[in-house]
């Protein structure tokens, strides 16, 4: 019999919709329940493509003395975390602050109020080896509840207060001085061996790649690009990128990144695809243009939604296995093949017959010595597996399309169309703006205000968070670099102005929800940068962008008061803001402004485009666009074509340089 989870949109909350246990969506009607009834509330937070909330749905919610408990006990109710980032990042830190760590699922136990006195993530049915199991659990806080609840309350009480406390800033200034302790930091946990930060698990961190690379091309500082470099080299050598298919894993398990976690998502995919197509532009290393193509056409291919936009992730677990579809043994290999093209093909990727993973095996290079170079026409080879594992077992796709995500996305992809001039990445691109601006009106026949942060099956759901108004912005940034359409720049310009309109906390940074969200025990708001970037650091970044191409100051002000936040909120672990540092480097060296104005794009311009410049931004002034463009940017608006010919402006400073002609 379904429950109340079978009338939601979101992919996860429907996997839970034949569950016994009687869940609720977030919303009054769980609320007014457990006050009516006087029942705590059982809240479980996860997404769809998460193995752990797989193991403990598998374990628990499917399970009829579980659902028994928590149905005569409690309110259940469940959170897509994705589709809910405000929620997530709430009781999250309920959890980080009670345990000192966190992660999915997110189990919280709380008063009818909505205040938490328990806080954990997977929790094992059954009692083993001295840690209570979530049975127990559910009986002797049921107990408590009933007969000492005022413990409970009292818990519940301290760790309100403590929320409303937390986020003490510290006295950090945003100068070069704190750059160069988040680089020492970085250079501390670096594992010379393997490449990455810390030991296992690994996650990919994209931003701080992007960061250390432009730190090292502005600074000279060349051990910045070596460890880039290296990080990116290993991450592709090893089984966190799917060589058959392109595209990477959410993290690995282990220091060599041999074993991911299986998950596929967009953000890691955009992420990285921009990380790698910035380390091609320096040096134009073939590889790194391969790995930013094969994991793009992963998205294209893998994740793009018919009707615009790209769907958010895929699962871990195929047929309620971990990593079944990615896994190969030596015998499906010769199979499909050929026996001495598959016996290469094994010897070259790491496939043995005892396997390197629970005896099978993650295709790999990591003890290839020729990974530069491999042999001809293994690409058809890969798509020979690939097809065959497509018809193998399923692999589940979460359709929702986040717009956080998706501007993410529109980076990489105008980033690529940028730096290796394809037209087929900037249709994409064009395409995705298209998608994401025309949501704008989809939302406000919602009745929300702008930007919507979730649509699934094209209706439009929730109302957005900063983290979609920064990163759609700086998407549109990011094109505006190569598709010249002053629109573009209006729009991403717009988006920041909401920003400041309606997310702004007057003691400095941005909530993560608007001032018109639903009001939670806390309005989160996010300072440090964890697998993805925050959108604080993107919000700082979207007004270095904007102060270097309008020349208007509020940005500049903007950025500064922005930037001393997020520093004074790091000051004891500046690599914990690498994204926004990439604006502080704006503050600590020299920028360029490049303006071109022409009647038509010169050739020129092309090569600047492909060139590692992160310093660079690029205006075009053309007769058909030159009101707008000089109401974007009013600096622009003394700068004329010389002799009849494409002129070239070169500004930094706030003074440009003599026009240049180019034929």
């Amino acid at each position: 019999m379904s429950n109340r989870l079978i009338n939601e949109t979101s992919p996860y909350l429907l996997q839970h919709a034949e569950n016994p246990v009687n869940w609720y969506p977030w919303g009054l009607d769980a609320f007014t329940k457990a006050k009516l009834e006087d029942k705590p509330i059982f809240l479980s937070i996860g997404y769809s493509s998460c193995h752990y909330c797989h193991l403990m749905a598998h374990e628990s919610f499917e399970d009829a003395q579980v659902a028994e408990i928590l149905n005569r006990y409690y309110v259940p109710v469940k959170v897509d975390r994705e589709e809910r980032p405000d929620i997530d990042s709430v009781y999250m830190e309920v959890c980080t602050s009670l345990t000192g760590s966190g992660g999915w699922p997110l189990t919280i136990i709380m008063s009818p109020e909505q205040l938490p006195f328990f806080a954990g993530t997977y929790i094992p049915k059954d009692n083993s080896m001295g840690r209570m199991g979530l049975t127990s659990l559910l009986v002797s806080l049921a107990d408590m509840w009933k007969n000492q609840r005022s413990k409970l309350l009292n818990t519940a009480g301290e760790v309100s207060r403590f929320l409303l406390s937390s986020g003490t800033a510290g006295s950090a200034k945003a100068d070069d001085r704190f750059l160069k302790s988040a680089v020492e930091q970085l250079y501390r946990s670096y594992d010379e061996e393997f490449g990455g930060f810390g030991t296992a698990p690994k996650f990919p961190a994209a931003h701080n790649l992007i960061f250390l690379m432009r730190y090292a091309k502005l600074s000279g500082d060349k051990y910045a690009r070596t460890i880039s470099e290296r990080t990116l080299q290993q991450m592709y050598r090893g089984g966190i990128f799917d060589h058959i298919g392109g595209g990477f894993c959410r993290y690995s398990t282990d220091r060599e990144w041999l074993a991911p976690h299986f998950e596929k998502t967009l953000y890691d995919n955009a992420m990285l695809a921009y990380a790698y197509t910035e380390a091609w532009q320096e040096g134009h290393l073939p590889l790194y243009k391969e790995i930013a193509e094969k994991t793009l056409d992963y998205c294209l291919r893998e994740l793009h939604c018919p009707d615009g936009g790209f769907y958010c992730a895929q699962d871990a677990d195929s047929d309620g296995e971990e990593g079944k579809f990615y896994l190969f043994t030596p015998d499906e290999v010769e199979n499909v093949l050929g026996s001495d093209t598959g016996r290469h093909f094994c010897e070259c990727y790491d496939i043995l017959k005892e396997g390197n993973f629970h005896g099978r095996n993650i295709p790999n290079l990591l003890i290839n010595q020729r990974w530069r170079i491999l042999p001809e026409g293994y690409d058809q080879l890969c798509e020979k597996l690939r097809n065959y594992r497509t018809q193998r077992c399923a692999l589940f796709t979460d359709k929702k399309i986040l717009t956080s995500w998706n501007g993410l996305m529109l980076m990489a992809l105008a980033k690529a169309a940028r730096a290796f001039n394809s037209s087929r990445y900037l249709s994409a691109a064009e395409e995705l703006a298209e998608f994401l601006l025309s949501k704008d009106a989809g939302a406000k026949e919602c009745g929300f205000e702008n930007l919507t942060a979730c649509m699934i099956d094209g209706k439009a759901k929730i109302p957005a968070n900063l983290d979609d108004y920064a990163f759609t912005a700086l998407g549109l940034m990011e094109l505006s670099q190569i598709c010249y359409a002053p629109g573009i720049l209006k729009s991403a310009k717009a988006l920041a102005e909401q920003i400041e309109a309606h997310f702004s906390d007057p003691k400095g940074g941005y909530f993560l929800s608007s001032d018109s969200a639903e009001v939670l025990i806390k309005r989160p708001k996010d300072l440090h940068d964890g697998a993805m970037p925050c959108g604080n650091s993107a919000a700082a970044v979207l007004f270095d962008l904007l102060f270097r191409m309008t020349g208007e100051f509020k940005w500049k002000k903007l950025l500064e008061r922005q930037l001393n936040v997020i520093c004074s909120h790091s000051e004891s672990y500046p690599a914990g803001s690498t994204y926004a540092l990439c604006a502080l480097l704006s503050s600590c060296y020299p920028t360029q402004e490049l303006v071109c104005v022409c009647s038509d794009i010169p050739e020129a311009l092309d090569i600047i485009l492909n060139q590692y410049s992160p310093e660079l931004s690029i205006l075009v002034k053309t007769p058909e666009i030159k009101d707008e463009i000089e109401a974007f940017a009013p600096f622009t608006a003394d700068l004329e074509m010389k002799n009849s010919k494409s002129t070239f402006y070169l500004c930094s400073g706030g003074k440009c340089g003599l026009p240049i002609n180019v034929d």
